[in-house]
């Protein structure tokens, strides 16, 4: 068939289908994506073709640039991987079934011929070629992450015990829900039954995570095992600790996460990436990103504890963005059985409950699929805007489904002459039946071919074969300082000392540390000389650098921004009286944090050495008076950079990360794209609309014409038959003659009304179509022009005023540097490499 005109927001499903002809019909089912934001369930039983619907689902959000979250407990989903643009049978080969193979009895590579092929030939008919499939690859980044395993990418839980912050829970109410969440689930995964109110252990870790929750501070297992040996409270209620909850039996729950904790299988969970929604959805660059969260190699309670921390933490992202009413990101659940029950309560339920409340007025969209309707709480199903029904085979599963649909007809929401009963009895593989409360009726539609290659759940081995062939990553790489090399005299003739420098009274010294130990060290010297290199002796010298300290105050009314900022520079003395060229200093990521009063050196053998500090710096007023220097350089050099989009009149925050401020940017460009769109097909649908009404009528008055031709052409044969007939018996008249050319004149004429509408006919299909080309031209340059304003971004600047920059000290900083002697081929040679590793070359 025909594809729809590609417009982003309207994704392509499939074609609608006649149930009583049993084919196709020659129209596209599209389906607004803003819909998505009143969320959607998914019925249909094993071989139904729910995958391949929802995969399509997927394919297009991910063409829309709409981020995903898919949680994937049986491997089907991660299919979506499987993209092969070229279609070649050797993409298909590594990954194509061998019992499929063996059922066709064919060899792997016939198999993978016959797949490439099905496939090729799968697309052509739903007119989708290579380019769309290379589109779908480009538009978002495509990531497996594996719980509990180094198959994909490693995600840790310990980000679902940090302490949640007020703006995206915004009451204590709902951080108290957060907490019950998170201790329901940890006592799920450690086996013990406890009830959220009445259970002594439920209230002794709810009452732990809300003490440290409360004062901001995080927790981790191993804090979490002391502090329930040791509460940081001696009361609970009115009954002393001991009371309520003896020692004894608290060392009995210690040690059952104790035993988690010391699982080598448990250690996994606390390795990789942090389980940060915003990072999850998009990378650092702010590329919207589809994660799939693989889970079928879990046990069930290890299912239940992650998708209960990972629906929180989505809980707590959501409640932070601002309201919209386009789809700004997707929840996709594969199969929600025994994480929504009807009647009991596990610790999933109630965030994804309540993401179903509440995540549409956030553009949160939600998809949940299940092969059984009456395992999801029917308060779930009412949630949900829009049902796909597939094939069902349990007659409790039809019998929810039509219950549900009856009771949609009853209050006039569906069709009331639909004898649903015998549709849903009727559907078959690829068939749905879609109601969607932003349609004025029910739709039944086949499902596109997926671009996506539907192999089957992969295994944990696939899984990694496919993540570690792509190398997709969103780990932050860490920036290395290179080596520093020279060859150098002894350390007393370099003019080293044992004992730090005499300095005079009043001089701040710090430290800094050691963060590049001597065994890497010596690893990068013996890259430098060659890894046979003899290395004889290894000591630490400090050289001393200037630690200028300053606060500085930005301020911009019209932006209402008030920010200060701390800056830490670190540079070399100078030797005489020249002035410090502050622009060369370097940046001292974590300020004061990071550094001692003594050296920090605990490889070294012995004691450090230092290097001689000038003269012009030894005393505290040289210092002193750098300090106005530094001030003055602040000043007119200092600036606080915003990056700003003029079109969408959108700031980037201070401390904002890049990836939040892209995926803002981005939705406010879908809204205002959405918008302008909405504006202009409604002035369209006016003039497409008294088109159509007039083709209409031009179609019935054809019909007329054809029927009166048809009459006329009936006469004029009966004439010409009685007139034949008179000929014969002898009574021709003149008359007759004249009849018949006046029946002649009105046949014509009839043919003439029929060709003369006709063209009336095509005249107003061909403006239509004029109409049409103008509507996809207009929308393309829509879409185009808001996609491409994202780019748009400009640099600002906020000075601040000389009376907000306050230096507050020059220190002494004295900076670690390794020195090696290295033997090769005889020749000895002194190595200095840098014991602190400096974040960042030069101040901002």
């Amino acid at each position: 068939m025909n594809p729809p005109l590609e417009k982003l927001g309207s994704f392509y499903l499939g074609s609608e289908y006649d149930i009583l002809d049993d084919k196709s019909l020659d129209r596209p089912l599209n389906y607004d994506a803003r819909d998505l934001t009143t969320h959607a369930v998914c019925f249909g039983m094993t071989g139904s073709g729910k995958t391949g619907l929802c995969i399509g689902i997927l394919e297009e959000a991910a063409l829309d640039k709409v981020p995903a979250i898919i949680i994937d407990p049986k491997g089907d989903i991660s299919n979506l991987l499987l993209q092969f643009p070229e279609l070649r049978p050797s993409d298909f080969r590594p990954w194509v079934n061998p019992d499929d193979a063996r059922r066709k009895d064919m060899s792997l590579d016939d198999f993978s011929e016959y797949i490439s092929e099905t496939w090729e030939n799968g697309l052509r008919e739903w007119g989708i070629g290579k380019e769309r499939i290379q589109e779908l690859s480009r538009s978002v980044e495509f990531s497996i992450y594996t719980p509990g395993s180094d198959a994909g990418l490693q995600v840790s839980i310990l980000k679902g015990f940090s302490a949640p912050k007020k703006d995206q829970y915004g009451d204590d109410e709902a951080i108290r829900e957060r907490i019950t969440g998170t201790v329901s689930a940890l006592m799920e995964l450690i086996g013990i039954r406890s009830d959220p109110i009445r259970g002594k252990e439920a209230i002794l870790l709810s009452s732990i995570f809300d003490h440290y929750w409360k004062a901001g501070e995080d927790l981790d297992i191993a804090k979490l095992i002391m502090s329930i040996q040791d509460p940081p409270f001696d009361k609970m209620g009115v009954f002393d600790l001991d009371t309520f909850y003896p020692k004894n039996e608290r060392f009995e729950l210690a040690m059952a996460l104790n035993v988690l904790l010391a699982s080598h299988n448990f250690k996994v969970w606390m390795e990789g990436e942090e389980l940060d929604i915003e990072k999850v959805l998009y990378t650092r660059e702010g590329k919207p990103r589809h994660s799939v969260f693989y889970l079928a190699h879990l046990s069930e309670k290890e299912r239940m504890f992650f998708v209960t921390l990972l629906l929180e933490n989505l809980l707590g992202w959501t409640r932070k963005q601002s309201g919209t009413t386009s789809l700004r990101a997707l929840l996709y659940f594969d199969e929600t059985l025994g994480f929504m029950p009807p009647v009991a309560e596990p610790p999933s339920k109630r965030p994804l409950m309540t993401l179903l409340k509440q995540a549409r007025a956030f553009g949160l969209g939600i998809l949940l699929v299940t092969q059984n309707p009456v395992d999801i709480d029917y308060k779930g199903l009412t949630n949900a805007g829009t049902w796909f029904i597939g094939k069902l085979q349990a007659e409790r599963d039809k019998e929810k489904v039509i219950q549900g649909l009856k009771g949609l007809q009853s209050s006039g929401s569906l069709e009331a002459d639909i004898d649903y009963d015998k549709v849903i009895n009727r559907l078959g593989n690829r068939l749905f039946l879609m109601h969607n409360v932003h349609e004025s009726g029910p739709k039944l539609f086949k499902t596109r071919w997926a671009m996506s290659y539907l192999r089957g759940p992969l295994t944990k081995p696939q899984v990694k074969e496919l993540m570690g062939g792509n190398g997709r990553t969103e780990s932050e790489w860490s920036r290395m300082t290179e080596l520093r090399n020279s060859e150098a005299h002894s350390l007393h003739e370099r003019g080293f000392s044992r004992f730090p420098p005499s300095l005079g009274s009043g001089i701040e010294q710090y430290y800094l540390p050691t963060s590049l130990g001597r065994s890497a060290a010596a690893e990068r010297v013996r890259n430098e000389v060659g890894s046979d290199a003899d290395l004889e002796d290894a000591a630490i010298f400090y050289d001393p650098l200037l630690l200028g300290w300053a606060k500085i105050h930005y301020e911009d009314n019209k932006r209402r921004i008030s920010e200060n900022s701390e800056v830490f520079m670190a540079i070399a003395p100078p030797d005489g009286l020249e002035g410090i060229e502050w622009g060369s200093a370097k940046y001292l990521e974590n300020g004061i944090d990071e550094l001692g009063d003594a050296p920090m050196t605990p490889d070294t053998e012995g004691q450090a050495s230092y290097s001689e500090v000038p003269d012009a710096v030894k005393a505290k007023k040289d210092l002193s008076n750098m300090e106005k220097d530094l001030a003055n350089w602040l000043y007119q050099n200092k600036r606080l950079s915003l990056d700003h989009h003029p079109g969408l009149g959108i700031f980037r925050m201070p401390e904002e990360p890049e990836r939040e401020f892209i995926a803002r940017l981005r939705q406010a460009a879908r809204e205002k794209r959405d918008a302008e769109i909405d504006q202009l097909e409604g002035k369209y649908e006016k003039k497409l609309d008294k088109l159509k009404d007039k083709l209409e009528k031009l179609e019935l008055k054809l019909e007329s014409d054809q029927e009166e031709y048809d009459a006329r052409k009936r006469e004029e044969m009966l004439g010409a038959g009685e007139s034949a007939l008179s000929f014969f018996i002898g009574r021709r008249r003149t008359s007759s003659i004249s009849t018949m050319a006046r029946k002649r004149r009105l046949t014509e004429k009839a043919k003439h009304d029929i060709k003369e509408t006709s063209e009336d006919i095509e005249n107003v299909k061909e403006q239509a179509g004029k109409l049409e080309a103008e509507l996809k031209a207009a929308v393309d340059d829509i879409t185009s022009r808001w996609d491409r304003s994202v780019d748009d971004i400009e640099k600002d600047e906020i000075r601040p005023r000389r009376s907000d920059v306050d230096v507050r000290s020059i220190a002494l900083l004295w900076n670690p540097v390794w020195l090696f002697r290295a033997r090769t081929k005889g020749t000895i040679r002194e190595i200095e490499i840098p014991a602190y590793e400096w974040k960042r070359s030069s101040v901002d």
